[in-house]
């Protein structure tokens, strides 16, 4: 067991936020803009806007500011080591950093497209992921860099994904944001909603089928439930016993519609009952809670027990995607689930359990910080796809006897 560290004193909401902002992104996003938590808007919608997303940025870097009691975590990681828990705490720190990062970059103008972040989601896929064998199948949609991160996949070509260059695991031939790697087994997700779902559940009958003892996860939101490939897939998993979990992220809001004209349910869990397996309902922001119930739910898959639907109530601080002012909220309603973050809980948690110190956590973000920078470096670096490249591995050029592009 490691050695028993002294809990770091908490900081404000904003300390330590400077250590992210280099002045090159200072020098393009300031012109006009107000500055500082307590600052006035101006009047002026653009840059108050842009005001609000730094500010709400700084506060989510800022992993151990304080929260209110009553989001205090308890219990235990079960078969958790605390080697285990730091590394966990290292790779939710990435992933936000990395989603951080890339936002403003986004907003420099930096890379093209548009940006889907997922801060203040994360524990509901890193928590999951990190749990899971290297060869075991992950199927994420749009809002799922975590499961990445999770699995291990390097942030190089997370970045490069996001940039859409050469390095990336397509190539650049598809989109920002479809994060995924084919050595870790992580798919490429689908513009089409949902159609992730029916590929993890395919692939866990592949699984089954080989008599192999991996597991498949497949993500998707509140939203996503009402596609017919949801039901489909659970359908099948439920009659073949397929070793599969899958996570639906509950952030309220299928982009712009709230949950409430989406379904009538109140607990999307309920919706495993239609198909005979178990549905668990929980706190997305608890990581010892996601820990604990994703943990039972993959041994439940990998011993061959069927499925399982989780649903993770969590939030998403941003928009649906960095084009997207999210004016369709209310800010009580952001402000209160800003409350709820998981990183700051976490790391509460491990201080309080005498796994975690200032010395720890502030190498962690060091390394962190050092490693997205080398990210963004490398994308900035790689090439761009030439145009014949939109058609490689898509068309077949060669077959015998015909020439595809003169069509005889």
């Amino acid at each position: 067991m490691a050695e028993k560290k002294t809990p770091r004193k908490k900081k404000s909401a904003t300390a330590g936020a400077e250590a992210v902002t280099e002045a090159a992104a200072e020098s393009q996003e300031s012109a006009g803009r107000t500055t500082g938590e307590g600052a006035a808007p101006t009047g002026a919608p653009k840059e108050d806007f842009q005001a609000l997303q730094r500010r709400r940025e700084d506060t989510a870097l800022d992993v151990s500011r304080s929260f209110p009691d009553k989001y205090r975590l308890s219990g235990e990681m079960e078969g958790c080591s605390d080697a285990r828990k730091l590394e966990l705490l290292e790779r939710l720190v990435r992933t936000r950093e990395f989603d951080a990062r890339m936002r403003r970059l986004f907003r420099q103008g930096r890379f093209e497209g548009t940006f889907y972040s997922q801060i203040g989601q994360e524990a509901c896929d890193v928590v999951i992921a990190y749990q899971m064998k290297k060869t075991d199948f992950i199927g994420p949609s749009h809002r799922d860099l975590g499961a990445s991160v999770g699995k291990g996949v390097p942030l190089t070509a997370l970045a490069a994904q996001v940039y859409n260059r050469v390095d990336s695991p397509d190539g650049g031939r598809y989109t920002a944001c479809h994060y995924w790697h084919p050595d870790y087994w992580v798919m490429q997700p689908s513009t089409s909603i949902m159609m992730n779902w029916i590929a993890a559940t395919g692939a866990a009958f592949g699984f089954k089928m080989l008599k192999k003892d991996n597991v498949a996860a497949a993500f998707g939101g509140d939203g996503a439930t009402a596609h017919g490939d949801f039901h489909e897939g659970c359908n099948f998993a439920a009659v073949h016993r397929l070793p599969i979990v899958y996570v639906i992220q509950n952030n309220l809001w299928a982009e712009s519609l709230p949950l409430s004209l989406t379904t009538a349910l109140r607990d999307l869990s309920h919706r495993a009952d239609a198909y005979g397996f178990p549905g668990v309902n929980l706190d997305g922001n608890d990581v010892v809670a996601v820990w604990n119930a994703t943990r039972m739910a993959l041994d439940r898959a990998r011993r061959g027990d069927g499925p399982t639907l989780i649903e993770m109530k969590t939030y998403r601080w941003f928009g649906h995607s960095d084009i997207d002012p999210a004016d369709y909220r209310s800010e009580d309603e952001v402000e209160e689930w800003m409350e709820r973050d998981p990183l700051p809980r976490y790391v509460a948690w491990l201080e309080e359990s005498e796994v975690l110190d200032e010395e720890a956590l502030d190498a962690i973000r060091t390394r962190v910080r050092r490693e997205v920078e080398q990210a963004v470096e490398f994308a900035e670096a790689s090439a761009r796809p030439e145009p014949d490249a939109f058609l490689s591995k898509v068309f077949a050029h060669e077959y015998p006897g015909f020439d595809v592009r003169a069509g005889r």
